[in-house]
């Protein structure tokens, strides 16, 4: 829970109920959005890291573990995210984008892992100033600045900070932030490929549409499960036939990397013995 006096007249703050499941136990989790309206400031002073999914986001394995990725941070790291585009021939940043954005194809921030002890600390290069300014001074002087050339508001701000300090960046493998833009076209997420889908993200409200129906396939199956033991291990089976009837699509294609995790999610959490979970 926050604080009663986390905001003030300078911030604002969203939260976001989400139900995530295969964690430790399933919970209710609540997540808060940053940088929506784009006028927050590093002040949860007593929180040291921070986990920010936007609200069209699965978990496909337990949320606990991508937690562990903090560890991977070398000393000059302060963020995570996973690129925006594994193929740059399909890439919008590198097509279209009028502003700098980090790496070849930029990065996706609707999943974003953070040290907010680093954050509150680091002062970033900017290219405003030769002054180097901290999170909550850079903000909104590049919104004015980058305003007229932003088309996805907090994500297009922040691909400009880290193109800026690319060394404050880590970058996690695209199963971690699965999108249709990895399978419209045919595969091009290789690690997913490998050990499946670790968190789906159904940007583009692809849960709801009928443009992919392998995301909304998984959707539907979740939001009509009632997570109780008896029927939790029930899911797999109706899941991959819905799954088998999208196979004329290039995500339907390969629908077994959807279930993959989810599957081993759900036999570590119900099937192992209870001693060794």
């Amino acid at each position: 829970m926050l604080p009663s006096d986390v905001c003030g007249m300078n911030c604002f703050w969203e939260a976001a109920f989400r139900f995530l499941i295969f964690s430790a136990f399933v919970l209710n989790y609540w997540f808060m959005i940053l940088w929506r309206k784009l006028k927050v400031k590093l002040i949860l002073k007593e929180v040291d890291s921070l986990l920010y999914v936007d609200t069209d986001i699965l978990f496909l394995r337990a949320v606990d573990d991508i937690w562990s990725l903090l560890k991977k941070f070398n000393s000059t790291q302060i963020a995570a995210m996973a690129p925006e585009h594994e193929e740059p021939r399909i890439g919008w940043y590198n097509r279209f984008a009028r502003h700098p954005y980090y790496g070849k194809t930029g990065v996706n921030s609707g999943v974003m892992l953070m040290n907010m002890t680093r954050m509150r600390r680091k002062y970033f290069k900017n290219d405003m100033t030769t002054v180097q300014l901290k999170w909550g001074d850079i903000l909104m002087p590049l919104l004015k600045k980058y305003k007229l050339n932003i088309t996805w508001g907090d994500q297009d701000l922040l691909n400009i900070m880290f193109f800026h300090n690319p060394e404050s960046l880590f970058v996690f493998p695209c199963q971690w932030n699965y999108r249709p833009d990895h399978c419209i076209y045919g595969s091009n997420c290789q690690e997913a490929e490998e050990e499946g889908i670790f968190i789906l993200h159904g940007n583009r409200g692809v849960y709801h549409d009928d443009k992919q129906p392998a995301f909304r396939a998984v959707y539907e199956a979740l939001r009509n499960c009632s997570f109780e033991d008896n029927n939790i291990r029930s899911l797999l089976k109706p899941l991959e036939l819905e799954l088998q009837k999208t196979v004329h699509t290039y995500c339907g294609k390969i629908y077994k990397i959807f279930i993959k995790q989810l599957t081993k999610s759900i036999r570590d959490r119900y099937d192992r013995p209870r001693k060794e979970r």
